[in-house]
């Protein structure tokens, strides 16, 4: 099969086009072909070597979003068969998105939601997992409750607006200038353009902030929780010291695959309350050029790549 494969941590040169050993599923497992794979910011990490799940050797084969058909199932799966289309995120330990074949467990998946296509299926399982899992199992987001989603444009952003309204919250989020449209189509209820408005000058007693960003962006938001409110990180730890003299909540948290939670989310897109936006879509064969686009930081919705024929 034709793949992107690394052999050492680096740049985009080390994103490599070339053939690849076809694996084969175990009896908890699927080989699914690839339609379509997803290009997430923590797929530039570890080809960077920024980032380094364990266990994970080289060569190796970098994505963790796909949508595909089952071409083949190991012998104790039960919930899928050939030619069903799936999607799925598969493990950070494991990869292997970027690809004409690849191996799902069957905890990782569900099937694809009729109403998208592979390309649209591709854009949501980690970005999305990632939304649902921080707003409702992490910070256990109540309707009526307020949230401040930073980046809303991007991946895991364009997703938590939704789902959060979905929740029933209030939602507030920042983008630049050219994404307040977006915003306001994806159901936010108040936008900020980050550029021109601080927002800790606009925004107050928040119940929820959700920030992909860190850095900066954290420690300017600390002030903008009420009391027992809850920061929830995508990336870096929240300060212990900042939390406690605040009276507030806060943890960094790692998405995991979870069957359940695609099902979760297939239900909002099938109830036409969740819509992926894909910004870019590009040929296996130019994963460089998604990796330019992810590293840029600036990206609207998702990158997807183009594998097979549906």
């Amino acid at each position: 099969m034709k793949a992107i494969r690394i052999h050492g941590y680096g740049g985009i040169d080390v994103l490599k086009y070339e053939d690849a050993p076809r694996p084969e599923p175990t009896e908890d497992e699927l080989l699914v072909r690839v339609v379509a794979a997803g290009v997430n910011p923590v797929d530039a990490k570890v080809r960077l070597g920024h980032f380094r799940p364990p266990g994970v050797k080289m060569p190796l084969i970098p994505g963790y979003d796909i949508s595909g058909v089952v071409e083949k199932t190991g012998g104790k799966v039960t919930k899928f068969k050939p030619r069903d289309a799936v999607y799925a995120y598969l493990s950070l330990k494991r990869g292997g998105a970027y690809a004409e074949f690849a191996i799902v467990k069957e905890s990782e998946a569900a099937l694809k939601p009729t109403s998208l296509s592979h390309e649209e299926a591709a854009a949501v399982p980690l970005a999305a997992s990632t939304a649902w899992q921080g707003l409702n199992e992490i910070a256990k987001l109540e309707a009526g409750q307020t949230v401040l989603i930073h980046g809303g444009s991007g991946g895991v952003g364009a997703f938590a607006i939704q789902i959060a309204k979905a929740r029933g919250a209030h939602v507030i989020a920042t983008a630049s200038a050219a994404n307040q449209e977006l915003l306001k189509q994806l159901g936010a209820d108040q936008t900020i353009d980050y550029r021109a408005t601080r927002f800790e000058d606009v925004v107050k007693d928040v119940d929820v902030v959700l920030d992909p960003i860190a850095g900066e962006t954290m420690k300017r938001s600390y002030g903008v929780l009420k009391k027992g409110g809850m920061l929830v990180s995508l990336l870096d730890d929240p300060d212990p010291a900042e939390l406690k003299a605040r009276g507030i909540r806060g943890t960094a948290f790692l998405v995991q695959p979870k069957a359940a939670t695609l099902e979760e989310l297939t239900r909002l897109i099938e109830e036409k309350k969740l819509q992926p936006i894909v910004g870019l879509v590009l040929p296996l064969s130019e994963a460089t050029k998604g990796h330019q686009a992810i590293e840029t930081g600036h990206t609207r919705g998702k990158i997807v790549l183009k594998v097979g024929d549906q």
